[in-house]
């Protein structure tokens, strides 16, 4: 028999009895869709998360305060919340060259105000490169220029405030009042979205830090310089760890500490935090496709099942093809090509039904993002090939192993 001979005569005894055929392609169908859904929604939250991750700083370290908890209702003075200042940052910088960029920075809450509009936010007290090393773009206007650093009152405006106060409008130029203080807006921040952790990082307005210190922290008697963050980047992300030691052993120098006593700051390697996320999600990918890859197991059992009633079903009609001359190679491939169209047939119904569903899933909940992913469609459709041939192989060899004579006796 040749190959169209016996995808012709596959057909025919498919079609004899196409509702079962369906409900049996019907496992594959649901596996194959279930495979591309779940794929797509968990690569499309790995390279959301990872986007998100990446605007943190692959090559990053975070220095704050060790804050030290008061005992007994003991009142804890300024000092022993504001551990690091702007002179840290400076001898960072100049004794340690593998930096690249260090910023010190203060931070607070205030109600910022523009004629009848008002919105609470959060601001940011910063150095020149602070932009720089955290990933902010300016959007429009221009950034701090180096006499605003002076102490001058202006201000940068991120997207949730400028939309808030503005409306529709830049607003460069305009004047804001932040707490108790007037401000010019020079520039707005590009949009950056929700962090990783649920926080609007749009909601925020930065000012430089002496202005923050003098205008916006007055009331608070700092120490002398003093910052509550720190952030550094460095040109190489091999020198990272060599530069968390170094930085930890300046520090300990300058804030005079003992050996053995705690440190009064902490360092924050966030391409540890990158790496932690990188991998849970890359495992909660493989998880979910392990999940719908179960589903096209149980459909290639489907299959095997009802190729094995199919083969009792039609002894006798196996009987008669090999005593008329038919070889059990012949009745093995017509076996296996019945169950290959059901496999495949059901594949690419899948297909279809799995682009679909994540398109369907994109569409309804944008929160979630799709991603698809033409390797894994290619795979699916392999998968259910190799499905039909797994599993359609013992029916088939049961069939061309049965004798002609008892075959014809049933």
């Amino acid at each position: 028999m040749t190959f169209m001979d016996i995808l012709r005569t596959a057909v025919f005894a498919l079609r004899g009895n196409w509702m079962r055929s369906a409900l049996t392609s019907l496992g594959v169908i649901i596996g194959i869709a279930a495979v591309i859904v779940m794929v797509s929604v968990g690569q499309g939250t790995q390279a959301e998360i990872e986007r998100q991750l990446a605007g943190l700083g692959a090559q990053k370290l975070d220095i704050g305060p060790q804050v030290q908890r008061a005992m007994g209702g003991v009142r804890m003075s300024a000092s022993s919340f504001f551990t690091l200042t702007e002179g840290d940052a400076e001898a960072i910088r100049e004794e340690i060259p593998e930096v690249e960029l260090v910023a010190a920075s203060l931070r607070g809450s205030s109600q910022i105000v523009y004629a009848e509009n008002n919105w609470s936010t959060s601001w940011q007290g910063i150095q020149p490169d602070f932009l720089q090393i955290n990933g902010w773009q300016i959007a429009s206007g221009s950034a701090f220029e180096p006499q605003h650093f002076n102490g001058d009152k202006v201000v940068l405006l991120g997207e949730t405030v400028r939309r808030e106060l503005f409306g529709a409008g830049t607003g460069i130029g305009e004047t804001v009042r932040i707490g108790r203080t007037n401000f010019t807006v020079v520039g707005t921040l590009r949009p950056k979205g929700m962090s990783g952790f649920g926080r609007d990082q749009d909601d925020v307005v930065m000012v430089p830090l002496e202005t923050a210190r003098r205008r916006l922290m007055g009331a608070m008697g700092l120490p002398p310089g003093a910052v509550m963050d720190i952030s550094l980047t460095v040109a190489h992300a091999d020198d990272l760890a060599y530069v968390q030691g170094e930085v930890e052993s300046l520090l300990r120098q300058r804030h005079r500490i003992d050996p053995g006593a705690a440190d009064d700051f902490q360092v924050r390697n966030v391409s540890q935090l990158v790496a932690t996320r990188n991998e849970t999600t890359r495992q909660m990918s493989w998880l979910l496709g392990a999940v719908a890859t179960i589903s096209l197991v149980v459909g290639g059992i489907g299959i095997m099942n009802i190729m094995l009633v199919s083969v009792t079903e039609r002894i006798k009609e196996i009987g008669l093809r090999l005593a008329v001359g038919a070889g059990p190679s012949d009745v093995r491939r017509q076996f296996l090509a019945e169950a290959m169209l059901l496999s495949l047939g059901g594949g690419l119904l899948g297909i279809l039904f799995g682009i679909a569903g994540a398109l369907l899933v994109g569409h309804f909940n944008t929160d979630l993002p799709i991603q698809l992913n033409g390797k894994v469609i290619t795979l699916a459709a392999a998968f259910s090939v190799a499905t039909g041939l797994f599993f359609g192989y013992y029916p088939a060899r049961k069939a061309s192993q049965l004798d002609p004579i008892e075959a014809l006796r049933q």
